[in-house]
């Protein structure tokens, strides 16, 4: 290749990266619908492990009938313990489902008194924090990533811009105490992401890996909703009629593939930092379109949702962190 077409035509890595950050955006908007369903299927049924449970046990239904059917469904199933009898792939790297079982569990607990703004600065801060330290630590596939200043300034930029997007939102000390546990889920989130992304490699399918994660979260939240309806009882909320209330599950699934798919491409940090942009610009979206009670999108939240998009350009477009042993 000569030195014109390399400075004129991006690398296949790059034009991966990008497209990576693209559809890791366009999951994001699939996750603020999904809290605003979960969120609201807590406050029907007056449980928000419940809601979890739903949206969960319904997503592994459809798994559980799709992949078998799938051939690379069945190949990736395979692959899958081929990996765990070498060793190739630990089976603790099988566990992130149970950071996503308590990253919905949150949406039920929490959404319905934090609403999804402070919600989701919460969930932004663990996340960006963590994704630099799973990188660093190379828990993902793209092996160690070291702490490039555009990463960094990045990760402090959407956190920045989604606490001006909710600046209005921050004044009660009770809020933000429940925020803790949005807040833990965010920090799982980094976690489950390159976990995940190690299962779809071993197991070539993101399918797969994306079953393996809705198996072991609907089994954490199934254990966690027999000890606190032994505690607390039973659900008071009756079961909603409204089909839209039960597509979080699905919902899920398609995020988790995608999260799984794409990470080796773009890292934790920029699939986190995408996610998070398209989280935010589709709770802008869902406040002005479908708006509630406690909705109410000024300047001060669309300037924030724009900082945003800005914050994942910078750390998209910056130099390609090299992998480390």
């Amino acid at each position: 290749m000569t030195a014109t077409g390399t400075a004129s035509t991006p690398t296949l890595p790059a034009a991966r990266r990008i497209i990576g950050v693209g559809l890791a955006t366009a999951a994001g908007l699939g996750v603020a619908v999904q809290s605003r369903i979960n969120g609201e299927l807590g406050v029907r049924l007056a449980d928000g492990i419940a809601a979890a449970v739903v949206s969960f046990g319904l997503g592994l239904l459809v798994l559980l009938v799709l992949v078998p059917a799938l051939p690379g469904g069945r190949r990736g199933l395979a692959d899958l313990r081929r990996a765990l009898r070498d060793g190739s792939l630990r089976p603790w790297q099988c566990l992130g489902g149970v950071c996503g079982a308590f990253l919905v569990a949150t949406q039920g607990l929490t959404i319905g008194t934090l609403g999804v703004a402070v919600f989701t600065v919460a969930v932004v801060a663990g996340q960006s924090a963590s994704s630099l330290a799973v990188d660093r630590a190379g828990l993902g596939p793209t092996g160690r990533q070291p702490v490039t200043a555009a990463r960094l300034a990045g990760a402090v930029l959407t956190v920045l811009a989604v606490l001006l997007a909710v600046a209005d939102r921050l004044g009660d000390p009770a809020a933000l105490a429940l925020a803790l546990l949005p807040l833990l889920a965010g920090v799982g989130i980094a976690w489950q992401q390159a976990v995940n992304g190690r299962v779809r490699a071993a197991a070539g399918s993101a399918l797969t890996a994306t079953l393996v994660n809705f198996t072991v979260g609907t089994a954490a939240l199934l254990a966690t909703f027999a000890v606190d309806a032994a505690v607390r009882g039973r659900p008071t909320g009756a079961l909603p009629t409204e089909p839209w209330l039960y597509l979080g599950g699905p919902i899920g699934i398609v995020f988790i593939a995608i999260a799984a798919a794409i990470v080796r491409f773009t890292g934790v940090l920029l699939l986190g930092l995408a996610t998070i942009a398209g989280q935010v610009v589709g709770a802008v979206l869902l406040d002005l379109v479908l708006p509630t009670e406690a909705s109410h999108p000024g300047v001060a939240t669309l300037a924030g949702a724009a900082l945003t998009l800005v914050a994942v350009l910078v750390a998209a477009l910056g130099p390609a962190p090299r992998r480390g042993r």
